[in-house]
């Protein structure tokens, strides 16, 4: 059903029932499925949140002004992607790690076409860095650079299996959309992404599926065009 996906993960999945740090055993599960997914012909791209190490909001209860906490944000994105790109390896498939700003010889600069290329070569292409730029979230990067490589949807993996009208965790008897638009998650103020990110995504008319990242084989289902989670559109 898809060609292309921009896969955008949160830093807190990868530090498994905790949300803290970096946990072998999540890392590994979600890099198998991502490399199953390489194998069976998807082009995949991942763009990976920073907050299981340090999310740039939080610096400024610490004392840390805006664009510093930003900074650091993104540098735990790195961290992130390169870890996910060691165990990507380790099933079989190639996985290079792009970001941002220059941080050779650790990754690579990205360049859209580079990435690009490493997609049609059968590997994954990790962008990490966010946007290079503090003030924008790794929602945001993720949006952008789903535009960028010009993936066919870009795949919002949480802990939840959809869009719902309130948190489903706090509101045991909220509704989950099937689908929604663009204009109706926003208008509804529904948190599936911030605002600079759905406004990227709505006029570059790039769907998203937000679907439940833990869901077993919940990525190849996807593959498949089995119906999962809640797909936003224009």
């Amino acid at each position: 059903m898809y060609k292309r996906v921009l896969l955008k993960l949160s830093g807190e999945i990868l530090g498994g029932p905790e949300g803290k740090g970096l946990e072998p055993e999540y890392l590994r599960k979600y890099a198998r499925e991502i490399a199953q997914a390489a194998k069976a012909g998807l082009q995949i791209g991942v763009v990976n949140g920073g907050g299981n190490i340090f999310r740039g909001l939080q610096g400024l209860d610490k004392g840390f002004d805006r664009v510093g906490g930003d900074r650091m944000g993104m540098l735990a994105t790195v961290i992130n992607s390169l870890a996910l790109s060691q165990f990507i390896e380790d099933e079989g498939v190639h996985a290079e790690v792009f970001t941002a700003t220059p941080m050779e010889p650790f990754v690579r600069y990205y360049n859209r076409d580079n990435a690009v290329k490493v997609l049609e070569n059968g590997g994954v292409a990790l962008i990490a860095g966010g946007t290079g730029n503090p003030f924008f979230t790794t929602d945001s990067g993720a949006a952008l650079r789903a535009l960028e490589i010009r993936a066919d949807v870009m795949l919002k993996g949480t802990k939840v299996d959809g869009v719902y009208t309130a948190d489903p965790k706090k509101v045991p008897d909220a509704v989950k959309y099937e689908d929604i638009t663009f204009s109706e998650a926003m208008a509804k103020e529904l948190r599936v992404l911030d605002q600079t990110a759905y406004a990227l995504c709505n006029d570059g008319n790039m769907p998203i599926i937000v679907f439940d990242i833990d869901a077993p084989g919940a990525l190849k289902k996807i593959l498949d065009g089995e119906k999962v989670g809640t797909l936003v559109h224009k």
